[in-house]
């Protein structure tokens, strides 16, 4: 078996993936979030000998590191593209059915621990907080480009913040002086709009705006809906979806596709979460909700 090229790395509600997924060799899967290729790595040891899986990974340095994949030949097949892309990637190899598919919709461990990356306010970079460098809008340019009232909305409705406003109108004041370029100016900006009775005691009162603004900048809400509606296409009837979310608006966004889509028949009543132990193994894990449907 190829050795794991990042040992740091723990995906999240594995057991619980291979449970509900249930790969078999000879199956094709679709990994839509690839990573760091630790979904995928279970999914195809336990779909060997000829289980196949297309990994899709919009992220150019996780596609650097799923090139260390190779060792499982033509069972596994890296896509540099976004789920939402599903279809039309998988045509152009020439497939249109596939057995199953699993996306992990939380930011990944690569992208967290580079500073340079802009996701995370423990340092102090650039804000980029593009997941595909390709594209040409990143966070800071959101932030010098949107007026105040779309900021707000961004804030509110992506993050759910409820100091959005006040976060704006300070933001707004801020940029006016000088460009908010760098995540550690951002993070100062927001605790100061914030008044210290609203910080949060147990995440960094920043959090949502962080998590509002990468929702923004790569559209993933909006890719997330298109992976839902399309992913019927290729599935087979009896193929399962699984889909991991991390907050409250993907998870609602998941549930009511699953129950509105006549194509989806829910089997996981209830999302599953990870048992204690593996929170305590791997705190990052601690809001994830795996939620699963089946193509009639």
């Amino acid at each position: 078996m190829p050795q794991d090229p990042c040992a740091i790395h723990v995906p999240v509600l594995l057991d619980e993936v291979l449970e509900w997924l249930k790969p078999v060799s000879g199956g094709i899967y679709v990994d839509g979030t690839l990573g760091l290729g630790g979904h995928t790595r279970a999914i195809l040891e336990r779909s060997s000998p000829d289980g196949r899986v297309i990994g899709f990974e919009w992220d150019a340095d996780a596609v650097a590191s799923g090139r260390d994949l190779s060792g499982y030949g033509e069972r596994f097949t890296l896509v540099h593209a976004s789920y939402a892309d599903l279809v039309e990637e998988l045509a152009r190899r020439g497939l249109d059915a596939i057995d199953g598919l699993i996306a992990d919709l939380g930011v990944s461990s690569l992208q967290l621990d580079r500073m340079d990356r802009g996701f995370s306010f423990r340092g102090d970079s650039a804000l980029d907080m593009r997941m595909d460098q390709r594209r040409s809008l990143d966070a800071a340019t959101l932030i010098a480009q949107a007026s105040e009232e779309q900021l707000a909305d961004i804030f509110y409705h992506y993050g759910e913040e409820r100091q959005a406003r006040r976060i704006a109108r300070f933001l707004v004041q801020a940029r006016q002086e000088a460009p908010v370029t760098t995540t550690a100016r951002l993070a100062a900006i927001v605790a100061a709009a914030v008044p210290k009775k609203y910080h949060p005691a147990k995440i960094h009162v920043a959090t949502k705006v962080f998590q509002a603004l990468r929702i923004a900048v790569n559209g993933e809400l909006e890719n997330l809906v298109r992976l839902l509606e399309t992913a019927p296409q290729v599935l087979v009837r009896g193929g399962r979806i699984g889909i991991i979310t991390f907050h409250s608006l993907e998870d609602r966004i998941v549930k009511q596709a699953f129950q509105r889509n006549p194509a989806y028949r829910v089997i996981s009543r209830r999302p599953i979460e990870p048992t204690s132990e593996e929170v305590e193994r791997n705190p990052r894990a601690r809001s994830a909700k795996l939620r699963v449907a089946e193509r009639v």
